[in-house]
């Protein structure tokens, strides 16, 4: 297309367009006026992002860490006979080495906050019909997805289903600034909101203004009403900095998360919820510091030379 005075006028309207459905689309939550249009889309082109991607079927179909209400050992046996017959059917070759890791962490999180999960892969980065930080995963409403589903991975927060076809869901990543999340500080149980800012750390407002909050403490998700579109426990991030407490209502942080956005690969629907809060038993342990060796030198005096012991005589 030539650059013309008439082209650029079209450019500009389209992208007005563009933004006013994005706002009508925020605005309206799940009674959005273009759902309809958002679900058609993903209805046709999901089957063609399932079909390019390099999918291995066994990650979808074998992950399943549904927890039950029998002891915590048992489940965790069973997730780890599971792991080792995925392995078995993965293969041995770097990429799924590097998926059975990933998949090694994730069962690990599920079955420390007992949260029951629908595994899936990342299949396309971006939504067709949007301009959001999002990914669409290879599972969708005929797997038992359905929107406002939490989605973690080996690492913690993931974000949140916000569209569901048949066979593939498109996924809004926590680092999206239009994603807000409740969470829950370690230890001290201090309540506030992390807002998504692309690739720069997560924002939180705490609702205490004079919290006593430091650089490396760390936070997990507070949940949501009837555990959609948050259940509790996931790990968020750390805390990197902290503004100054300048006496406002709320106090502001920023916090690095867990997971790696742009470089997702194996994640988990949960698909069902805790029976009760992990609250911080599913944040990895801390590294303990390595201690700084201590050396201590002894000067023993030298005995003074002949020629100056006689002057001092």
């Amino acid at each position: 297309m030539r650059d013309t005075r008439e082209s650029r006028l079209l450019l500009v309207l389209l992208i007005a367009i563009a933004f006013a459905l994005i706002t009508v689309d925020i605005r309206g939550g799940e009674d959005s006026p273009v759902d309809g249009a958002r679900q058609a889309a993903a209805t046709v082109f999901g089957p063609i992002e399932n079909g390019v991607s390099g999918v291995v079927g066994p990650v979808g179909n074998a992950v399943s860490a549904v927890r039950d209400s029998g002891d915590r050992h048992d489940r965790l046996a069973e997730l780890e006979r599971e792991n080792t017959a995925l392995k078995a059917e993965l293969g041995s070759d770097d990429r799924n080495r590097s998926r059975l890791k990933q998949l090694d962490k994730m069962l690990k999180i599920a079955g420390q906050g007992q949260y029951g999960i629908k595994g899936a892969q990342v299949i396309a980065i971006g939504a067709a019909q949007g301009f959001s930080w999002t990914i669409t995963i290879d599972v969708g409403a005929d797997d038992g997805i359905e929107r406002d589903m939490t989605v973690l991975n080996g690492d913690g927060l993931v974000g949140r289903v916000t569209t569901v076809g048949p066979n593939t869901a498109t996924v809004l990543l926590a680092s999206d600034p239009d994603f807000t999340v409740g969470t829950r500080m370690e230890a001290t149980d201090e309540l506030g909101f992390a807002s998504g800012q692309g690739d720069r750390p997560l924002r939180v407002e705490l609702l205490n203004g004079k919290a006593e909050v430091k650089k490396g403490d760390r936070l997990v998700t507070f949940g949501s009403q009837a555990d959609k579109p948050f259940v509790p426990g996931v790990p968020v991030g750390v805390v990197s900095r902290v503004d100054p407490s300048g006496g406002d209502l709320t106090r502001t942080l920023y916090v690095t998360p867990f997971v790696g956005f742009s470089k997702l690969d194996v994640v988990g629907v949960v698909v069902q919820a805790p029976k009760k809060d992990p609250r911080d038993t599913v944040l990895p342990k801390k590294s303990e510091p390595t201690p700084t060796p201590t050396v201590t030198v002894t000067v023993t005096p030298s005995a003074p030379a002949d020629g100056q012991h006689q002057q001092e005589q």
